[in-house]
């Protein structure tokens, strides 16, 4: 703990400045900066090398971590230490530990077989892990100090507007550092004269794989470390954790209906509550008898940044990790900006916090909920068409999977960290996460480019299909809107007529045949038909085959939900391996046999008037989880209309329903993803003053808006936009634009199913050399105007100058 302290309050602060000087002087770390002639000792040796002693006086003013660190060195102990690492060899980890498990242990391993085989051998064991480890450990916070404090100070040169006394007028400094894109905008209420609502779009999701043991086997001290966290405070957890929640008032009535706020009846609620595992907080997800945290949870912006993550030591998903991070979004918003907030059980936060007050009326009013798109399958067809993302208003073709795609980018953390204390944990998971949001900054340019492309492509594609169907456009916008509001009804009540009574007792006594005595029944149903009227009986055998037929598509569902969702390993082994074959052949084939039935029943006029056949299910693509689906909608299987609406009985009509919601997305993500193109440039220009006060970054500063011009080019600006993003035109064409090993140079690199940001870097020794050359040698190629490298590799994210490090806290 006293060497905490003094790497905590003395070391660290003290060698913020000084790195950042050898930095600039060292071209940071490109060049090797010759010893001091008193710090040198030179003589002949049989192998004729040179050979460099260096001799340390230490004392209260030059201790030995400073001195070390203007020769290139890093300390492994605040005041006497046994061993300095070169800097180099500490960015060379450092970049590794971002790319792979991060792993000291087996990295100092290979290093002394390596010394050893060579006839370097030390003398303790376990001597260089120890002794590396701690040099590493404190390295890696130097680094995130010194980027911190060149945030803070170009924050100073250019300050924003202070806050109203009504409060914030643009979103805070904070988010404006996480996403520019998002919440850059000089004046972001621009963006509502294209009538975009919400103003920005999240995505919260829960991750119950990183965990962490309750056993850590002596693993000695674990002491906070002195950085900036991604995660939320226990304080702000807890606080909202001890809401208390308002119970809301009972009510008599029976049956059906809305409730207040809710535009999804309660039985579709209470249906999608049981589908998934995520609304019941008790459901245990991870025992606290093993696991001291159990998981964390995230709250992401539309371009994948993460904003705040929080840890959790709950046994189940409860409510009020997300309501924290939601109550932490708006404390950083201005008064009026709306949020579209997709989640998995989106429906389900949004009925507790209406029926509990979970969140006060003003931040409630400025939510629009819905469902991510991976997960929307697991909620009731009404509730889709209310929540999903691509049915709703306001969208786009957002998917809400930002979360997935982040926890797939740490899932190489999970067996380390598994057994790791709790705040050397939380160090790594907020490592990782700075080096994915500066891999996202130096790829937005692609990621906006290949949504501008996709939105393009499938509206045009949806046009072409519409104007073949040669329909008007405001009569499918009625069907649409008739197509909600019936499809979104509560239950009706049951009827108390004598006919649809004696109906039910039939279709229960048939239900029960098999199961008492067979002469009984079969002399209790010909009394119970005698009672039916004529045109009860004439409908009574297409009820019993509709009956059937909804209880099997029931069935269908329920199984497709737990195959998705893997509700239990070995339920899900066994269902695969012995029953995968008895739902797509017995399940299947039996709804279809019925649908042809009833089919048949319609075509002899042997069913109520105005009756539809049910839709067949097609074996071949029941897996794909279609939004439009017909495993979805029971057409066919409700009761039967007087006149059945074009939106039921027409196939045209729902074709061209789903094709002009699709163009509607589009034309929403067209117009978001304009907005967004400006944004980036308004960024670009508000931080040409970077230029001025740190001019060691204008050239990494200039590869990076050379990249994103370049990319962003094919797409129109929102409102008119200056040809300048701030570099001129001669400083841009004496830039060279850099590759990132994920950058996706086409469409197909880029799909929608959400591929992991962590991807396997290959390249070869020759490649690599010729790569290191190129940037020695960079200043002879500032005159190209586009440099290829050809193979892979990794821009090395120390680099002082890099733009990223300079301008990712300043707004």
């Amino acid at each position: 703990m006293n060497q905490w302290r003094r790497w905590t309050n003395e070391v660290i602060p003290s060698l913020i400045a000084p790195y950042l000087t050898y930095l600039r002087k060292s071209t940071s770390l490109r060049d090797q900066i010759e010893l001091q002639p008193d710090g040198v000792a030179t003589f002949q040796c049989k192998s004729s090398c040179r050979r460099r002693i260096l001799r340390i006086e230490c004392c209260t003013c030059a201790p030995a971590p400073l001195q070390l660190l203007s020769h290139s060195y890093f300390a492994c102990a605040p005041i006497a230490p046994s061993l300095a690492v070169d800097l180099q060899l500490l960015e060379l980890v450092k970049t590794l530990f971002v790319h792979t498990t991060p792993n000291t242990t087996a990295w100092c391993e290979t290093l002394e077989v390596f010394l050893a085989g060579r006839g370097y051998h030390l003398t303790t064991k376990d001597n260089l892990r120890r002794r590396f480890g701690n040099a590493y450990h404190w390295y890696s916070v130097l680094f995130m100090s010194a980027d911190d404090h060149l945030s803070n100070v170009i924050g100073t040169h250019c300050p924003l507007p202070p806050p109203s006394t009504e409060g914030l007028t643009c979103p805070s400094d904070y988010l404006r550092s996480c996403c520019p894109i998002c919440f850059g905008l000089d004046d972001w209420r621009k963006s509502r004269t294209l009538n975009l609502k919400p103003d920005v779009h999240t995505c919260i999701d829960a991750c119950f794989t990183q965990k962490r043991s309750s056993d850590q086997r002596g693993g000695g001290p674990d002491p906070p470390n002195p950085v900036r966290s991604v995660f939320l405070s226990d304080d702000e957890v807890t606080s909202m954790e001890g809401c208390k929640r308002k119970q809301p008032a009972a009510t008599e009535e029976e049956g059906d209906d809305y409730e207040d706020g809710m535009r999804v009846p309660t039985s579709v609620l209470d249906g999608c509550g049981d589908s998934f595992l995520a609304a019941d907080e008790k459901c245990e997800k991870a025992s606290t008898q093993f696991f001291a945290d159990t998981g964390m949870m995230a709250m992401l912006c539309r371009h994948d940044h993460v904003l705040w993550l929080t840890n959790m030591t709950s046994v189940g998903e409860k409510q009020h990790y997300a309501l924290a991070l939601i109550q932490k979004l708006f404390n950083n918003l201005p008064t009026d900006m709306t949020v579209g907030l997709l989640y998995d059980i989106g429906c389900q936060l949004h009925r507790s916090c209406l029926k509990y007050r979970l969140l006060d009326d003003v931040v409630l009013c400025r939510i629009t909920f819905a469902i991510s798109v991976f997960h929307a399958y697991g909620h009731q067809w009404a509730c889709q068409i209310i929540y999903h993302p691509h049915k709703c208003e306001g969208f786009g073709l957002s998917d809400g999977e930002g979360c997935e795609r982040l926890w797939s980018a740490l899932k190489h953390l999970i067996a380390p960290l598994r057994v790791s204390g709790f705040h050397q944990r939380l160090f790594v998971l907020n490592t990782q996460v700075r080096h994915l949001d500066e891999k996202n900054l130096s790829l937005y340019g692609n990621w906006l480019i290949w949504r501008w492309n996709n939105c393009i492509k499938k509206k045009s594609t949806a046009m072409q299909a519409l104007r073949e169907l040669s329909v008007d456009e405001i009569c499918v916008c009625q069907e649409w809107q008739s197509q909600v509001e019936y499809q979104t009804k509560p239950l009706p009540r049951r009827s108390k007529t004598n006919n649809d009574e004696e109906i039910s007792k039939i279709l229960s006594l048939e239900k029960s045949f098999i199961e008492i005595d067979g002469a009984l029944v079969a002399d209790t149903l010909s009394r119970w038909k005698t009672r039916l009227g004529i045109s009860q009986r004439t409908c009574l055998e297409q009820l019993l085959s509709q009956h059937i037929s909804t209880t099997l598509k029931t069935r269908i569902r329920k199984r497709l939900r737990q195959r998705k969702f893997k509700i239990e390993k070995l339920e899900c082994s066994y269902r695969q391996a012995v029953n995968e074959r008895k739902l797509n052949s017995h399940l299947m084939s039996t709804y279809n046999n019925l649908c042809a039935d009833l089919s048949a029943l319609i075509r002899q006029r042997r069913s109520p008037p105005n009756a539809i056949p049910p839709n067949p299910i097609s074996p071949t693509s029941i897996f794909d989880l279609d939004i439009d689906a017909d495993i979805w909608e029971d057409i066919g299987l409700d009761n039967v209309m007087p006149e059945p609406p074009d939106w039921l009985a027409d196939e045209v009509t729902r074709a061209a329903i789903r094709l002009l919601l699709e163009i509607d997305q589009c034309n929403e993500e067209e117009s978001r993803v304009k907005v967004e193109r400006c944004a980036l440039q308004e960024w670009a220009m508000y931080d040409e003053a970077i230029l001025y006060h740190m001019n060691c970054h204008a050239r990494q500063f200039i590869v990076l808006v050379l990249g994103w011009q370049m990319k962003v080019r094919p797409i129109p600006c929102a409102w008119p936009m200056p040809d300048c993003w701030g570099p001129s035109q001669t400083e841009l064409a004496n830039g060279t634009p850099v590759v990132y090993p994920d950058d996706p140079d086409d469409e197909d690199h880029v799909s929608d199913d959400g591929d992991d940001w962590e991807s396997d870097i290959g390249c070869g020794d020759e490649e690599l050399m010729d790569v290191l050359e190129d940037i020695a040698l960079a200043d002879q190629y500032r005159g190209q105007e586009e440099h290829d490298i050809e193979g892979d590799y990794v821009i090395h994210e120390s680099l002082i100058d890099s733009p990223t490090k300079c301008v990712r806290f300043n707004l």
